[in-house]
């Protein structure tokens, strides 16, 4: 589906020749026997056929026990970018991420590029067991199907994305983020990249990002992601007016603020009573 799309935006004029639904192969039992007669070699039995996709970003596992839901996935046999939470070391790992303009661009203090970053992240999320989901996904045709994902580095950096934009962004257009983020993430599942709405949502979450430069420092520890400190220039978060102690912050102004907020509440309320009389 993706890659149809993606070929009627960038080459409509090529055909796609689909195996899978042009030939007499229904199943991966019947690719495998198509591969072993044509000597094709393949890197799975038919013990361990489960349907694996795998990128620098993530490492997706479906298929035989797995399609039920009501089984545990045996992650010591299934795993392979990482380990278990229970197989993580008792001691923890720290890392600090700098980011500007909400791309990543350092770890520790070393400036690296995408690919190299996300790959050390890979390497010491996985040895700290994070990044491991198992959930049940809505499919574009409506059914569900259940699978299993190692995503280390992209759970490390999703964190402290999020942790960095609670002290860059304004509260409106961080709940309003969140809505574009559904359907930003519905637009990609479902294919449509090349498309002027995903490019309006660029331009928006783009425009968020300006002010989102700092750096985020973690704790990784059997598959938990704990904040440690979290840094920026263009911080929104005012000490002195956060504190419990005395500040500039006026308590008494929340008086007329709140019997404004409030109005609606207390005219509903009224209203019944008058009914229940």
């Amino acid at each position: 589906m993706r890659f149809e799309l993606t070929v009627k935006a960038l080459a409509p004029d090529l055909k796609v020749i689909a195996p899978w639904r042009e030939w007499d192969i229904k199943s991966r039992e019947d690719a495998i026997d198509y591969a072993e007669a044509h000597q094709i070699p393949l890197r799975i039995t038919r013990e361990t056929n489960y349907s694996k996709d795998k990128n620098l970003w993530h490492l997706s596992h479906e298929g035989l026990d797995l399609e039920d839901p009501a089984n545990a996935p045996d992650y010591e046999k299934i795993l392979e970018m990482g380990v278990s939470p229970q197989a993580a070391p008792n001691e923890p790992s720290f890392v600090t991420i700098g980011f500007e303009r909400g791309i990543p661009v350092a770890l520790d203090g070393e400036k690296l590029d995408g690919v190299t970053l996300i790959s050390r992240l890979n390497e010491l999320g996985g040895k700290n067991g994070i990044g491991i989901l198992d959930l049940v996904e809505n499919r574009l045709v409506g059914m569900k199907s259940r699978g299993v994902y190692e995503t280390p580095g992209g759970a490390i950096l999703y964190h402290a994305h999020d942790a960095l934009e609670t002290i860059c962004l304004d509260k409106e257009t961080a709940h309003y983020k969140q809505s574009v983020a559904l359907k930003y993430a519905d637009l990609v599942y479902n294919g449509q990249w090349y498309t002027p709405l995903r490019e309006a949502l660029d331009a928006f979450v783009d425009a968020t990002q300006s002010t989102v430069t700092g750096e985020v420092e973690l704790m990784l520890y059997k598959g938990n992601i704990t904040n440690r400190g979290l840094t920026s220039p263009y911080s929104l978060y005012d000490v002195d007016m956060a504190s419990f102690g005395e500040s500039e912050y006026n308590h008494a102004d929340a008086a007329g603020f709140i019997n404004l907020f409030g109005l609606p509440v207390e005219i509903a309320a009224r209203q019944r009573r008058l009914l229940e009389q």
